[in-house]
């Protein structure tokens, strides 16, 4: 660091240290992030509403001043086409502006609300981990973020931009018509600004819900959303109806929106002592300047035209005062600032661990055998270990189920296989080297999964088994014939609730997720040389469970390793359980 010098804080840098602090200030606040969201949506498109709003905000001071011109023509008897026709046109662009603003303003609206979607699917995709996407705090931030689409806070954004650029527009004709009032006294655009004004800082408790990110109103939110899912939403449909539960959803649904309004409002209501303030100045503001102009208009010393002009803009400064403007900025910035803030939150929460050695490629491995070794592992902000010095050796080629009670860590051993997480400590190596010093991209590519958790796509057949597009029609037929599904429907069928006759049983849409793997892996539509697993609802134990594995004892070729894909609660014949190598089937237990 240099040394500190007279010359140094003389400096013009130096100087201007104070006016970076505000710089950094404004730039940190969350109404400056929403405008500076505008032009990221569309650069053009942000440009003319500024133009639009700021010609909209002119104009009534210009239609002022051209009314006052048409009185002082019909005094002196001089011709009135000009005056005429200036207030018939200006009247008409006023009409023809307003439109135009609002048809700009929600389309913009629309665009920063598909920018926002965009950070936010970014935000949640790029990071290589999960963890931020299983974070309870993470997720109820994620669901406020959110609100600037779903409008359960304020209105979503096509509206508030229209809001905000309202509101904007009197702030423009309240300034304008100040400009015009000093042609009257220096004083009186003071005084009035100075009252008018004053109500954002008497009211300025009411202008932000500064408690919009409190834990109260997150998990109001995220409630509301959960149980309008749940009436809304095909999946819980079944067990909605089958338990009696349309009441409780309804009642839930009413009572948390209800909470949130209470918050809201309880946050932002008009308080009775600042606005009897606000009343007391704007009133005496007024009447100081409109009692010099009564005067002045009384004794002569102000003209009838210059009378017109200025009360009229005197009136508009009004415009001005706190109002609608501040309620919409701020339910417009939060959505926005909150979308900032997730970003570098989840790519924290998502980040997987760097080992100290990387670069390794894991192609052809394991060739030997896979080990977890002194395993243990627990969620991020929980105290609870899933695993506690965990130690498993699995040969390569050798097929493995693990079966346990619900909670034993099945799918758990399964995310960190698949590297979803980072063991909390201990490692799994392959081939002795550590799974953190491959390329992640690299080693998943090397591993195939079903969950039971698995995701049907509301696509065709064809894309719920080919996503990416990259197998032939042949491959992605012959996947799901491997996979037991080739009667399934027709590859252009699709897989989602609402299309006449598209209704699949789960047995028969998990045949699609057991055909991704081999449809998307290898050009021949198989996995070769590399690991695979199905993840299975735990069943119920006929006995205590724990985590154990139960291998059907058949060696593999030791070019591969099929690594644990048969993960199940407690069967009565584990060992029948096993997966077979690529392309054969798993056995059901009898």
């Amino acid at each position: 660091m240099p040394e500190l010098t007279r010359d140094l804080i003389t400096s013009p840098v130096g100087a201007t240290w104070q006016s970076r602090l505000v710089a950094s200030w404004l730039r940190e606040r969350q109404e400056w992030k929403f405008f500076a969201v505008l032009p990221k949506a569309h650069r053009g498109l942000a440009l003319t509403w500024w133009l639009l709003l700021l010609l909209a905000g002119t104009l009534p001071a210009v239609f002022a001043i051209a009314m006052g011109w048409t009185v002082a023509a019909v005094q002196s008897g001089a011709p009135l086409a000009g005056p005429l026709l200036l207030v018939g046109t200006l009247f008409v662009v006023q009409q023809v502006v307003g439109p135009i603003r609002i048809a700009v303003s929600q389309n913009l609206g629309d665009l920063v609300s598909a920018w926002l979607n965009e950070s936010l699917i970014s935000s949640c995709v790029i990071p290589l981990g999960v963890g931020h996407l299983e974070d309870s705090a993470l997720r109820e931030d994620l669901t406020v973020a959110r609100d600037f689409d779903r409008g359960q806070t304020a209105p979503p954004m096509s509206l508030n931009v229209q809001f905000v650029s309202d509101g904007l527009v009197g702030i423009v004709a309240g300034l304008t018509a100040a400009m015009v009032l000093a042609g009257f006294a220096w004083w009186a655009p003071v005084v009035l600004v100075i009252g008018w004004g004053s109500t954002h800082w008497l009211l300025r408790e009411s202008a932000v819900w500064k408690d919009r990110n409190t834990a109260p109103v997150r998990s109001a939110q995220r409630d509301a959303e959960y149980v309008y899912r749940l009436a809304v939403d095909p999946q819980p449909a079944k067990e909605v109806r089958l338990f009696g539960l349309p009441g409780w959803v309804v009642d839930r649904f009413v009572e948390r929106r209800r909470l949130l309004f209470e918050l809201q409002y309880r946050a932002t209501r008009l308080r009775e002592k600042p606005v009897a303030w606000c009343l007391i100045l704007i009133l005496a503001a007024n009447a100081a300047v409109f009692a010099a102009m009564g005067w002045q208009a009384s004794t002569a010393a102000l003209p009838l035209d210059r009378l017109v002009t200025f009360a009229v803009v005197a009136s508009a400064i009004g415009r001005i005062a706190f109002g609608g403007f501040s309620w919409a900025l701020d339910g417009a910035a939060a959505p926005v600032a909150a979308v900032e803030r997730l970003a570098p939150a989840m790519g924290s929460k998502g980040a997987l661990a760097a080992a100290a050695a990387q670069g390794q490629d894991p192609s052809g491995r394991p060739a030997h055998n896979l080990r977890v070794r002194d395993l243990s592992f627990r969620y991020p902000d929980t105290d609870r270990p899933i695993f506690d010095g965990l130690d498993l050796t699995i040969p390569a080629g050798m097929s493995l189920a693990i079966v346990g009670q619900n909670g034993a860590g099945k799918t758990t051993l399964a995310k960190l296989l698949c590297r979803l997480y980072d063991p909390t400590s201990g490692a799994i190596e392959v081939d002795g080297i550590d799974l953190r010093s491959f390329d992640v991209d690299a080693w998943r590519r090397r591993i195939t999964a079903v969950f039971q958790d698995f995701i049907r796509f509301e696509l065709t057949l064809r894309q719920n088994v080919d996503p990416g597009g990259t197998a032939t029609d042949d491959n992605v037929r012959a996947a799901l014939a491997d996979a037991g599904a080739d009667q399934l429907a027709e590859l252009d069928t699709p897989l989602a609730k609402g299309y006449p006759g598209r209704h699949r049983s789960l047995g028969r849409a998990m045949a699609t997720g057991r055909a991704r793997p081999r449809a998307v892996r290898s050009p021949a539509g198989r996995r070769t040389g590399a690991a695979r697993r199905t993840d299975i609802p735990a069943r119920r134990p006929r006995r205590g469970g724990g985590l154990r594995p139960a291998s059907d004892g058949h060696p593999r070729s030791h070019h591969h390793l099929d690594l644990p894909s048969l993960l199940h609660g407690p069967a009565r014949r584990p060992d029948l359980c096993a997966r077979a190598r690529s392309g054969d089937r798993a056995r059901q237990p009898p």
